[in-house]
């Protein structure tokens, strides 16, 4: 006897991002269909019942002015098997905290009522503001890593993942970066459907996982704004003569401070301690060589300040997650997408 379809519930909200909300929608419905369609030429069953469900059932149009026209409110779904929050947009300067109390009250309930609960990207936003992430393992976008840490802190956020499982029988799954609800909708169909058809899937939409996780995609992140001249001009001087030996010497040197009290004020001002903040400059410095050149991977260490080939290759896999080399075939020269 067949089983029922997994019933899940792809919320939408003014802030969601369009694209991810159809993506998902258009994926998790085509599970049991699109795979026999493709190899056979006849459609299969339908393993997941999807809808999209908002505040109420009027259309409206969300991020980039994209219709959306629910199929159910919120007060009509009493119950569901899963949850998928998309991506929200939210500006910046603005606070996420308590702009949709109705919806996180739905997740609270639906949490409750034994659904899974799911989110990819700033959708970790909303389970966070519902409560469903304290004292949890979470992920989202690697650019967040400070703003959600700021309005969230009881979340033990883990931006280098590509997904976190957490909560009761694991029912809260967060998802990193935009790209990374390829791999929620993978995990969702491989727990609820069975590995092969997240394998048939995959194989349907050309999904790849991003097994590496998501440091080797992230950047540097920017400095705050401060107003601490000494280490401002610290800074600049840097930017040029990060790969000099003894820079942080060089920088006490020039600010006139002891040390200690360098060392205070530069994190004070940066967020970084002085060495972490030469380290991740070099390493920046290697990823744009890495990327754009083909100087070996021994000439790059040696030109971003490490004459130990050793060191650099140690310090930059625990930066990035990935040796010199593999970023090299990641995200290198030669990509399948330029014209060369």
């Amino acid at each position: 006897m067949t089983a029922p379809p997994v019933k899940v519930s792809v919320l939408a909200i003014p802030e969601t991002a369009g694209w991810m909300l159809y993506g998902m929608y258009d994926v998790l419905n085509s599970v049991g269909t699109i795979w026999p369609e493709l190899t056979t030429g006849q459609p299969g069953e339908p393993r997941m019942e999807v809808r999209i469900v908002a505040a109420t059932a009027e259309p409206f149009s969300c991020w980039g002015e994209v219709p959306v026209a629910p199929q159910a409110a919120l007060d009509d779904v009493t119950a569901t098997d899963v949850v998928c929050v998309p991506e929200m947009t939210i500006p910046g300067d603005e606070s996420p905290v308590g702009r949709y109390p109705r919806e996180a009250a739905w997740l609270d309930r639906m949490y409750a009522g034994g659904a899974t609960i799911a989110s990819a990207c700033s959708g970790a936003f909303l389970l966070a503001d519902a409560g469903l992430l304290d004292c949890q393992e979470s992920t989202t976008h690697w650019t967040y890593d400070a703003r959600f840490k700021h309005y969230y802190p009881q979340v033990k956020l883990r931006v280098e993942r590509v997904l976190c499982l957490a909560g009761d029988d694991r029912r809260i799954v967060t998802a990193g970066g935009a790209s990374s609800w390829h791999d929620l909708c993978l995990h969702l169909i491989a727990r609820f459907c069975g590995v092969d058809e997240a394998i048939n899937t995959a194989k349907a939409f050309l999904f790849e996982e991003h097994d590496s996780g998501q440091l080797c995609f992230a950047a540097m992140s920017p400095p705050p704004r401060h107003d601490d001249a000494v280490v401002g001009g610290c800074q600049r001087w840097l930017a040029d003569h990060c790969a000099e030996p003894h820079p942080i010497a060089r920088m006490i040197e020039r600010s006139g401070l002891t040390p200690r009290t360098f060392a205070r004020r530069f994190r004070t001002a940066t967020g970084y301690t002085p060495i972490d903040y030469v380290r991740s400059l070099r390493v920046e410095e290697a990823k744009q060589s890495l990327e754009t050149t083909g100087d070996t991977i021994d000439e790059i260490g040696r030109e971003v300040g490490y004459d130990d080939p050793a060191s650099f290759r140690r310090l930059f896999k625990r930066k990035t997650g990935l040796t010199p080399s593999h970023y090299r075939r990641k995200l290198g020269p030669r990509r399948v997408w330029t014209t060369s």
